[in-house]
């Protein structure tokens, strides 16, 4: 089984924004010593517990620092950008680490209406981007194509039809592209365009099923696959005992809880804070289904967990999102929960 990391570049009630960037490069180099597959970063603004908001800077910056893991995001959400900065920004990564660089792209916002508003700047883009979300992933790949796109411009009355756009000048390779989401609209547009899909199981956890058997029957052969392509995230916290394992989830289950209710967020709790946290009757709901649909336990009972989620949904890679947060007293600019959940499911399933 090939297992995989995707990083949020979550931030402790103990940390900076640059002792988080800190944690996230140990647990890359972590990842990458032990064979993981690929190490995605995911885009999230305005919120006080992610500190990943700008994918290809975070993907740069690891991938001077890592050897072989393939670095990717998880994902772009391509309606706060123009799809020619999307591309520039793919192109260049994977001109500095060629071959090992994926553009998973999503249709979220992933922030709230006044921070998009304001990531988009004054010139403003609006519902209408996300109605022509399927034109901009095409145009993303286009423009990161080697040969770029030609676009016809009416010039002193004439039609020029030779004008050629690239991502960069002279691609000899390109990222590969994938299409994630947590709905059955990505499930359909991955399958039409026979892109690789990623369902993010580790947010939703509704219809994933559903959404990996359509994207499997409706797929339709692509130059990008040949067949369908796809994995699961998930997220999980692994260590010498279950109990262990449960204080350390807790803060990101918090986390989750206060979202899904409305209440405001803030910097991930170390685990003896979470543990006097009173929670609503909504909230606790919000914490037991996010621990049905997570891998929490010891390391044999994580890969256990591991392997039946694999085989269930019939994938053969898995991307773990290692949500542990810390005790009092831990290195701010480390997360040793995390770099253990690696390490334990790597000595079970590798």
């Amino acid at each position: 089984m090939r297992l995989s990391v995707l990083d949020l570049v979550p931030v402790r009630s103990d940390q900076t924004t640059s002792d988080a960037l800190a944690a996230t490069v140990h647990l890359a180099q972590t990842a990458d010593e032990l064979g993981y597959t690929r190490y995605w970063v995911a885009e999230h603004h305005n919120m006080p517990a992610v500190a990943a908001t700008s994918p290809p800077v975070v993907l740069a910056y690891l991938a001077a620092q890592t050897r072989q893991l393939r670095l990717g995001s998880g994902g772009v959400m391509l309606p706060n950008h123009a799809p020619l900065a999307v591309a520039e920004q793919f192109a260049l990564l994977e001109a500095a680490a060629p071959g090992r660089v994926d553009l998973g792209i999503g249709r979220a916002p992933g922030s709230d209406p006044v921070t998009s508003m304001a990531l988009r700047g004054a010139a403003g883009r609006d519902d209408s981007d996300i109605e022509n979300f399927p034109q901009y992933l095409d145009d993303v790949a286009a423009l990161m194509s080697t040969s770029g796109v030609r676009v016809a411009v009416r010039s002193r009355g004439l039609l020029d039809q030779n004008y050629v756009l690239k991502a960069t000048p002279a691609a000899s390779s390109e990222p590969r592209l994938w299409l994630l989401g947590s709905s059955l609209y990505s499930a359909h547009l991955a399958a039409a365009k026979g892109l690789p899909y990623v369902f993010a199981h580790h947010f939703s956890g509704q219809g994933t099923e559903e959404a990996l058997a359509t994207y499997r029957s409706e797929f339709r052969p692509s130059d990008v696959a040949a067949a369908p392509v796809t994995f699961m995230t998930v997220n999980a916290s692994v260590a010498p005992t279950r109990e262990e394992a449960m204080d350390l989830m807790l803060p990101n289950l918090h986390m989750m809880a206060f979202l899904r209710t409305g209440q405001p967020l803030r910097a991930l709790d170390l685990v003896e804070d979470a543990k006097r946290v009173e929670l609503s009757f909504q909230q606790e709901a919000v914490v037991d289904a996010g621990l049905e649909r997570a891998i929490v336990g010891s390391p044999t009972e994580a890969a256990d967990q591991v392997r039946e989620l694999a085989t269930h949904f019939g994938v053969d890679e898995v991307m773990v999102n290692p949500v542990g947060s810390a005790f009092h007293g831990v290195d701010p600019r480390l997360a040793p929960a995390r770099d253990q959940t690696l390490e334990l499911l790597a000595k079970e399933l590798f």
